[in-house]
């Protein structure tokens, strides 16, 4: 089946960091064929393709792709906006505890419910989502990121120190539970699996080679973890591995930086971790307003891109302010800004950059190739936002310059209440949800 949406269209189907005029924007109309992008153009060029294709909306919508969240914790909703702590303290008296309920399996049932509408309800179409640590509520968000549409790549948490003692597991029921949930889960619809060791503070050398053994034997699946996220976990990392050079190897020696790794936060980085990423072709979620909240430092975006270091968008709920990577994309762009332009400073950004940081560069590092901008033959995964009626959106819009100023204002005020559906491969998520 083919329809046609009419709307304001915004796309970055090349890289803004890398070519000008990487925004492709047009005011007309888009088609749906099944579950991919038919046509792009004015609502005349799409329905001489597409004659007896029925045309929904008025046109006054703005239509982006789906937008995807690299870092994200799926127990952590409760715990946005645990003020006043910074990221040690912030796990051991927040997170943590909270964390450990989730061995209710009705309450983990209620938590991954309600967290797959969030995504859903702030356009997020596509996450790597940071799972529990017991197993059977792992497996119910699986259940449920399956029944959702939405496409899930997340894994089980490991650990076996530092953490609250009963998120503890040893390396040996790390690797057993981990690898029962991967042959059950992944590739199984749109869920894939992430081999998923918190960081290297709560994971011994055994945990890491566990880690490192798993994705030997299952070379398709993906890694996820955090790095250098704050100077206390830094120090605390070398106390630890008091062999490592750095952070990276405490991660590097048991095999885990690859192109399919993909490394949160990475705020206080050296040139050689840099270069070796780079070289590994493995990626990093720029988790902004949770730097900021948490108190961990300004991400060096442009240090990252000189080396060669692919860049995400992450929202990092809980240690982040809320699900919407609209936002994300306005606090990347403040970070920036007071990063300062010098060298080694920030890297002024535009909408064209937050655009693509929140899209297609999310999926390219999560090997999603067939998705992130409209070119026809994509999979058809979108977003529609419209401003409430009478609001501050609704007026800058109305003033609006250009195209371009206009998805700034987008990234500026848009949040949930400005998204209006959700596609994921052609198919309306509201409804599904039970968002409508």
């Amino acid at each position: 089946m083919t329809i046609v949406l009419r709307a304001r269209i915004f796309h970055t189907p090349r890289d803004p960091f890398r070519e000008a005029g990487a925004l492709e924007t047009v005011e007309g109309a888009l088609a749906l064929t099944d579950d991919r992008v038919g046509a792009l153009g004015s609502l005349t060029e799409v329905q001489r393709q597409y004659p007896d294709a029925p045309v929904l909306g008025d046109g006054e919508d703005y239509l982006l792709p789906g937008f995807v969240d690299t870092h994200v914790h799926y127990p952590q909703m409760s715990v946005v906006g645990a003020m006043g702590l910074t990221l040690l303290d912030w796990l051991r008296e927040r997170t943590l505890p909270e964390e450990a309920r989730l061995a209710d399996t009705a309450y983990a049932r209620e938590v991954a419910a309600r967290f797959l509408r969030a995504l859903a309800r702030n356009g997020t179409t596509t996450a790597l989502v940071f799972g529990a640590h017991q197993p059977p509520a792992q497996g119910i968000f699986f259940e449920l990121a399956a029944a959702s549409g939405l496409r899930i790549t997340s894994g089980l948490v490991l650990g076996d120190r530092l953490l609250h003692p009963a998120l503890e597991a040893d390396p040996e029921t790390c690797y057993r539970e981990s690898e029962t949930l991967l042959r059950a889960w992944h590739k199984r619809g749109r869920v894939r699996y992430a081999v998923t060791p918190r960081f290297s503070v709560s994971c011994s050398e055994g945990v890491l080679e566990a880690a490192g053994a798993l994705l030997r034997s299952y070379p398709d699946a993906f890694f996820q973890t955090h790095l250098n996220e704050a100077p206390a976990e830094i120090s605390a990392v070398a106390e630890l591995f008091p062999w490592a050079r750095d952070y990276l190897e405490t991660y590097e020696r048991f095999g885990l930086v690859t192109e399919r790794s993909l490394f949160a936060h990475n705020v206080h980085v050296t040139g050689d971790e840099l270069t070796r990423l780079a070289a590994a072709r493995s990626a990093v979620a720029h988790c902004p307003s949770s730097n900021m909240f948490i108190g961990s430092g300004l991400f060096p975006l442009r240090r990252h891109l000189d080396h060669g270091v692919r860049v995400a968008l992450g929202s990092d709920v809980g240690g982040g302010t809320g699900f919407s990577l609209l936002k994300e994309g306005l606090m990347a762009y403040q970070g920036q800004m007071l990063l300062g332009s010098g060298p080694g400073g920030g890297l002024p950004l535009g909408p064209a950059h937050l655009l693509y940081l929140a899209t297609r560069a999310g999926a390219l590092a999560l090997g999603l190739d067939d998705l992130g901008d409209f070119t026809p033959g994509r999979q058809a995964d979108l977003v529609l936002l419209r401003p409430p009626e009478g609001g501050t959106l609704a007026e800058v819009l109305a003033q609006s310059p250009s195209a371009e100023a206009s998805l700034g204002a987008l990234f500026t005020l848009a949040r949930e209440d400005s998204v209006r559906e959700v596609f994921v491969a052609g198919e309306p998520l509201f409804t599904r949800l039970g968002l409508s």
